[in-house]
C-alpha cells in the first residue's frame, strides 16, 4: 500500500447509492468557527445522519458578552455550526442568513449576532438546556444534521506561550482567554482548559460511540480543534469508539497560534495533547505538500498516530485560503469509501 494517495475531483455518486438503499453513514464532526463550518457544509452534501460537536469556550464578540453578562455557553460557534447545517433551498438560506445576521448600532445590541440571542432566549425558556434548546433552533431552520456543545458549562481556554511577550521572547507566559490565545505573537507550547476536567455532554459522548466515522477540523488547531481532546469523557469515547477517524488539516497557518508550523508540526502538537488517540486518515490539500520533500514527513508524522495519508484538492479555486464544500465533499466521501466498510451501511 502507498504511503499516500492523490485522487481527482469526482461525482457524489456514492452519496445517491447510498439513499437508495436506505442507509448513510453515521458522522461526528467536532471543531468551532469557520473551520467547523467548512467540514459541515461538506459533510451535509453526502449524509443525512451528521451531529456537530461544538467547542464551547469562546470570550471574544457577542459570544464574550453574552457569556459574560449572563453566565451562559457562548453561542457563536454553535450559530456558525447551524447555520452551516442549512439546506440549500429558500427555506435554509434565508435563516442562515437572519441567524447570522449581526445588528448594526452604536449601542448595546451592535454586533450581536441574531442567532446567538435566540439560542440564549431558549435556553432562558427552557430552564437552561442546552441540547433541547439547540434541537429546537435546528427544526426551526431545517437544518440537516444536529449541532451539540462538547460540555454543559462554559470553559476557559488557557495557553502556555513562548514570547507572548515580544519584549521577552524566551519566557513562558500563561495566556488565557480564547480570543486571546488565537492572536498571541508567541509560540503556544500547550493548552488546556478551566475547569481541567470539564463534565461532556453525555449526547455528544453517546454520538461519537455510535458513529461511522468521526471528523476532526479543520479549524483553530489550539483554540477549536484540540479543545476537545481536553475533555476526558470526550476523549475516552473518541479512543474508545469503533468509528474510524479522520483529521483534516488547515490549507496554511494561521497568524497567531500556529504561525509557521509545517502540516506535521499541526499533528505533532495533537499527539502530544492526547497521546492515547490513533487516527485512520489525515486529509490535506494536495497544494499544501505540492512535492515529495514535503510529503514525506507528513507521512511519517501521520503514520505515528495510525493514520494513512490521503491528498486531495479541497481548497477554493479562486486561490482564496478557504475549503471548498464541493471538494471538500467529493474528498470525504472518498475517504469513506476507500477506508469504511464495503457495501450498505449499518
Amino acid at each position: 500500500m502507498k504511503p499516500y494517495r492523490r485522487r481527482s475531483s469526482s461525482t457524489l455518486s456514492v452519496r445517491r447509492t447510498l439513499r437508495r438503499r436506505g442507509a448513510q453513514p453515521k458522522v461526528v464532526a467536532l471543531g468551532g468557527g469557520m473551520g467547523l463550518s467548512a467540514s459541515l457544509a461538506a459533510l451535509r452534501r453526502i449524509t443525512g445522519d451528521l451531529t456537530a460537536v461544538v467547542t464551547v469556550a469562546d470570550d471574544g464578540g457577542s459570544s464574550g458578552r453574552l457569556r459574560e453578562e449572563l453566565g451562559v455557553l457562548p453561542p457563536g460557534d454553535l450559530r456558525k455550526a447551524l447555520a452551516a447545517l442549512c439546506g440549500d433551498d429558500d427555506w435554509g438560506q434565508t435563516w442562515a442568513r437572519v441567524i447570522q445576521h449581526r445588528f448594526r448600532s452604536k449601542g448595546e445590541m451592535g454586533g450581536h449576532a441574531v442567532g446567538n440571542l435566540l439560542i440564549v432566549a431558549l435556553w432562558e425558556q427552557l430552564g437552561g438546556d442546552p441540547v433541547q434548546a439547540l434541537d429546537l433552533v435546528g427544526r426551526l431552520l431545517g437544518a440537516q444534521g444536529r449541532v451539540l456543545p462538547m460540555s454543559a458549562v462554559p470553559l476557559e481556554l488557557q495557553a502556555l506561550v513562548r514570547g507572548h511577550d515580544p519584549e521577552r521572547p524566551d519566557d513562558v507566559d500563561t495566556v488565557r482567554g480564547q480570543a486571546t490565545v488565537a492572536l498571541t505573537p508567541g509560540e503556544v507550547q500547550s493548552v488546556h482548559l478551566v475547569p481541567h476536567d470539564p463534565p461532556a455532554v453525555p449526547e455528544a459522548v453517546e454520538a461519537v460511540l455510535d458513529a461511522d466515522w468521526v471528523v476532526l477540523g479543520p479549524g483553530s488547531w489550539f483554540s477549536s480543534v484540540i479543545p476537545h481532546l481536553l475533555v476526558p469523557e470526550l476523549l475516552d469515547a473518541l479512543v474508545e469508539t469503533k468509528a474510524r477517524k479522520v483529521l483534516s488539516l488547515n490549507l496554511a497557518p494561521q497568524p497567531g497560534e500556529t504561525e509557521g508550523f509545517s502540516p506535521q508540526r499541526h499533528l505533532e502538537v495533537l499527539g502530544r495533547h492526547a497521546p492515547k488517540l490513533a487516527l485512520d486518515v489525515v486529509l490535506a490539500d494536495e497544494a499544501a505538500v505540492p512535492d515529495v520533500s514535503a510529503r514525506e514527513p507528513l507521512v511519517d508524522a501521520a503514520k505515528r498516530l495510525g493514520a494513512a495519508l490521503e491528498l486531495a484538492p479541497v481548497a477554493r479555486a479562486d486561490g482564496s485560503p478557504k475549503h471548498d464544500p464541493e471538494r471538500l465533499a467529493a474528498a470525504y466521501d472518498r475517504i469513506f469509501r476507500m477506508h469504511g466498510r464495503i457495501g450498505p451501511w449499518r
